[in-house]
């Protein structure tokens, strides 16, 4: 197993069970997206690397990206795995910016209860990107449906990151969900630690339901539009976190502990059997 897929494999992720039935060049493709996606993250959320260095560390990345685009020598191992696996799919170089600068959103300061303009930049950078890649690494040639579904389903997942991850990402003094549904919601702290223990925390969350709930639907419709092979993994990763956000809905929004847990069981068995289902 090369660094790249133990990487994917090691984190647990629901993407590795989604991209695991792919063709070997698409599927070492998709691990590598995956993999930078994570090291970005990781330099963003690391504890033991100072503000300066983050911010260097990020730059430095968009110096790696240009390497990449100007053909010179990629500087760093994910770097060169980028030119190996990826390039062949001509995927465009502003894509990796907009996720750079997505998670680069949360230094030095993480987000705080942002406006929904603001969330949804955030959504396109850090989901969006890394969707509007792998629709082209699956073969989808389409600009307008890559934009579209990138967009609807970038929200969809996230945002179901969001209102899994509220406690956690509390704890980490981030708090995802719009000043607006706040507000409406009566809420008028914008603190992490405050809105996780306001009684009204239940109805912020189900304003952003149903907000995921939109998307779903609009990812179904987008989803129609695709041919079959792009459509499979596609479909498999929209129904791991549709799942997830079944979970939550079910059991209501004013339960925010423990997260939704999926077993790699059950991860593989729903991105199979949506996988395989019939076209």
């Amino acid at each position: 197993m090369n660094d790249i897929k133990r990487i994917v494999r090691r984190s647990g992720s629901s993407f590795f069970w989604c991209m695991r039935f792919l063709p070997k060049a698409q599927r070492m493709a998709m691990y590598t997206i995956y993999a930078f996606c994570r090291h970005i993250d990781d330099i963003v959320d690391g504890d033991d690397l100072a503000m300066a260095e983050k911010l260097q560390l990020l730059r430095a990345w968009k110096d790696e990206i240009d390497n990449i685009y100007d053909r010179k020598l990629p500087s760093t191992e994910i770097g060169r795995k980028i030119y190996k696996n990826c390039m062949r799919f001509k995927l465009p170089k502003e894509e990796f910016t907009k996720l750079i600068d997505a998670l680069s959103m949360d230094v030095p300061n993480p987000l705080q209860a942002p406006s929904l303009d603001v969330l949804h930049k955030y959504c396109r950078g850090v989901a969006g990107a890394p969707g509007n890649l792998s629709l082209r690494i699956f073969g989808c040639k389409d600009e307008l449906l890559i934009e579209n579904l990138s967009v609807s389903m970038g929200n969809a997942l996230q945002l179901t990151n969001i209102l899994r991850d509220v406690k956690e990402d509390a704890m980490s003094n981030r708090l995802y969900l719009p000043k607006e549904f706040l507000e409406s919601a009566g809420i008028s702290s914008t603190l992490p630690e405050e809105v996780l223990v306001d009684k009204n925390l239940a109805k912020a969350r189900g304003a952003l339901a149903e907000l995921v709930k939109k998307e779903f639907v609009r990812t179904d419709e987008l989803l129609t539009q695709l041919d079959k092979s792009a459509l499979r993994p596609v479909r498999a990763m929209n129904a791991i976190y549709r799942k997830y956000f079944e979970i939550m809905d079910e059991r209501g929004w004013e339960v925010i502990s423990p997260k939704p847990h999926l077993s790699k069981l059950q991860k593989l068995t729903i991105a199979a059997k949506a996988y395989f289902a019939k076209v």
